[in-house]
């Protein structure tokens, strides 16, 4: 019966490592499946605890990091640095108050870079830089925003 629940408790951990992708969850998975494996072999639950530790140390500290350095792309930018620079279609006019951009297929507020510009639908823009969930873009014929200044 033991074995059953570190098998359950194996399960549970893995389906929680598809929520947050870090791989934490699933060496604990790991650590659990060792146990259940100990579970088989020995009575003392104390002994299958002490299993499923050690395995849970040695994965998370020797695995894990490995793991990780595997699925990491060199070179791949997220977040803000991701989407600046990117250009953009004018969905709705960008004013100061408004505006709509459409970026790879998503729609995002949109506002200019620097006042005294609006942009109207239909043009193209880039993203100069972004500000929680509004992108602050100037016209594409323009300058970079560096040279803006």
């Amino acid at each position: 019966m033991p074995a059953v629940l570190w098998l359950v408790l194996a399960l549970a951990l893995c389906a929680g490592e598809l929520l947050t992708l870090d791989l934490v969850l699933l060496m604990l998975g790991g650590a659990a499946l060792a146990g259940a494996g100990a579970a088989l072999l020995v009575d003392p639950v104390a002994v299958q605890a002490l299993v499923a530790g050690l395995t849970a140390v040695l994965l998370l500290g020797l695995v894990r990091p490995v793991a990780r350095r595997h699925l990491e792309v060199p070179g791949r930018l997220t977040g803000r640095a991701r989407l600046t620079g990117r250009t953009a279609l004018v969905v709705e006019p960008v004013t100061e108050h408004t505006g709509q951009v459409r970026l790879d297929g998503e729609l995002w507020r949109a506002r200019p870079w620097s006042g005294g510009f609006d942009v109207p639908a239909g043009s193209t823009v880039v993203v100069a830089s972004v500000e929680g969930a509004t992108l602050h873009v100037y016209p594409s014929e323009l300058a970079r925003p560096e040279e803006l200044s």
